[in-house]
């Protein structure tokens, strides 16, 4: 295999769509919250209620934001959008990214599939791709040690 592993730790995260989602939050905030203030016939409570369904917005478009994907020496962190879960290098039997998919999934040594929604191919298909043959690369560099040898 002649491709470069990236250096440990590393994180994987939708750059573009990351910063389109928290610009988002951010003017969904600022806009809903202006209304609000301006709109004299506003009672009180219906001001707050203007801001905090703006705030909750706000807030949900932040949490689609934060997905992840870190990989250290000892193996893997997947930051979904409420979810997160540590896997060990051994435990991840195969990294997926097929044309059309919405983002990776890792095919786990349990036989479950689990998303990585922090490699998805959205806006930045080509740094996706890259990214998914990266945690590939490191993946099957990490957990090919001992071949007939399964933990658990």
């Amino acid at each position: 295999m002649s491709e470069q592993l990236p250096t440990l730790p590393v994180t994987f995260r939708p750059g573009r769509t990351r910063a389109v989602l928290l610009t988002a939050a951010a003017a969904i905030f600022v806009v809903i919250t202006a209304v609000a203030l301006m709109l004299e016939k506003l009672s009180p409570g219906e001001r707050l209620s203007f801001i905090l369904t703006a705030a909750l917005m706000a807030g949900v478009l932040a949490m689609l934001a934060r997905v992840k994907v870190v990989a250290d020496e000892s193996g893997v962190t997947v930051v979904n959008i409420v979810t997160r879960r540590r896997l060990d290098w051994a435990e991840i039997l195969q990294v997926n990214l097929r044309p059309g998919d919405p983002w990776v999934f890792l095919n786990l040594s349990d036989g479950t599939s689990l998303p990585a929604l922090g490699i998805q191919p959205g806006i930045a298909k080509q740094h996706a791709i890259a990214d998914a043959r990266a945690l590939r690369a490191l993946a099957e560099a990490r957990s090919i040690k001992e071949p007939g040898k399964h933990e658990g």
